[in-house]
């Protein structure tokens, strides 16, 4: 059985496959490298439809976001979530996705990541086919 790694993100970025129903999701976390995590179109709906929008308009933005390289899209081991499970915390959101071939992955966003999160998946959303 596959035990699960634990990270608090600090900032992501995200980008769209061509075919459009993917998206790598590149997380930088405080204490670890950067973790990449692709996100089948499937999970991104799911998401935009229970994350919670911001409302607090002195929410700070988090800090510059990783670069997403081509290494990235290719590499062969990069685990692709099947499932995510998300549990709501005070100010933070815990985000736990079934990896395929890594350990299962929980990131722990506090409310500046959850929006930048929100606004990101929102905005690939029009590239992304939904095919629910």
């Amino acid at each position: 059985m596959k035990s699960a790694v634990i990270r608090q993100v600090k900032s992501m970025a995200m980008s769209c496959d061509r075919v459009g129903n993917l998206l790598l999701a590149k997380f930088s976390t405080h204490g670890a490298n950067d973790t990449c995590v692709i996100i089948p179109a499937s999970i991104v709906f799911f998401l935009l439809k229970n994350l919670p929008a911001n409302q607090d308009p002195t929410l700070q933005a988090p800090p510059a976001p990783p670069q997403i390289t081509q290494w990235d899209w290719d590499n062969p081991n990069q685990p692709r979530a099947f499932t995510v499970n998300c549990k709501v915390l005070p100010g933070k959101i815990s985000m736990s996705f079934n990896l395929d071939v890594k350990p299962d992955l929980t990131l722990v966003l506090d409310r500046s990541n959850v929006e930048l999160m929100r606004q990101i998946l929102h905005a690939y959303s029009q590239d992304l086919i939904d095919l629910e």
